[in-house]
């Protein structure tokens, strides 16, 4: 694990809280520190704070994702506004925790991420119920989405939609659950493996940039909020 966090205080207690639960973890002070020892030795996961001097978190991201780097990266932002939390997800993070943050949250978000790409030795959570939608070997779809899940590509129509290792994995849980309300403590426990609770924005936060990737003019909504309950896809 590669951990880049500019406060001192706060790299060496996550650091040793990391340690003592199990992971090897290289910290490092700036992002041009964390893209060198990335580049040096490609880690399991990278935890990044979004606000370093230099080149910040964001940025470290956009570099190890333009080079075509897929490793999982956690990032650890006091900014506490959606917008900022989307700026991070566009820039290719896959989940982010904010400050001040509970270290057993840290740990449950970093074994989901690590769960997910098979790094981790935890197994997944079972899945609800799913409503079989038609299917062809390796893809699935229903209310005018097509997912390619080995390839991990997904189309609305003829428009192919770029989405991150989350974004995808929530709206695959969606269209395999077509027209089924999923609440909330359903999808935490299947995307995050974790359910963190009412006071939680996570979920809302990605719902709503998928639904800025999915949305055309002039096209139904398909993904719908039951309010008090969570979401269900849906082409109404």
């Amino acid at each position: 694990m590669l951990l880049a966090e500019d406060d001192r205080a706060i790299r060496h207690a996550l650091e040793r809280a990391l340690t003592l639960e199990g992971y090897e973890v290289t910290a490092v002070a700036d992002g041009v520190e964390a893209l060198a020892q990335a580049h040096r030795t490609p880690p399991d996961v990278l935890v990044l704070d979004v606000m370093m001097p230099g080149i910040d978190g964001l940025q470290v991201c956009r570099v190890l994702r333009a080079e075509g780097d897929r490793t999982p990266i956690l990032m650890l932002t006091a900014l506490v506004e959606t917008a900022d939390r989307i700026a991070g997800l566009d820039a290719g993070a896959d989940d982010y925790v904010v400050k001040p943050f509970d270290v057993e949250e840290v740990f449950a978000r970093l074994r989901a991420l690590l769960r997910r790409t098979g790094n981790g030795t935890f197994d997944d959570a079972p899945a609800p119920p799913p409503r079989e939608p038609r299917a062809s070997g390796a893809q699935i779809s229903a209310a005018g989405l097509r997912m390619d899940i080995q390839a991990r590509r997904v189309w609305r129509g003829q428009r192919e939609l770029e989405l991150t290792r989350t974004e995808f994995e929530l709206l695959e849980l969606l269209v395999r659950n077509a027209d089924i309300v999923l609440d909330h403590s359903t999808i935490y426990d299947r995307i995050w493996g974790y359910d963190f609770g009412p006071g939680s924005k996570n979920l809302a936060v990605y719902v709503g940039y998928l639904r800025r990737k999915l949305d055309e003019p002039g096209a139904p909504a398909l993904i719908h909020t039951v309010r008090g309950v969570g979401y269900v896809l849906r082409e109404d």
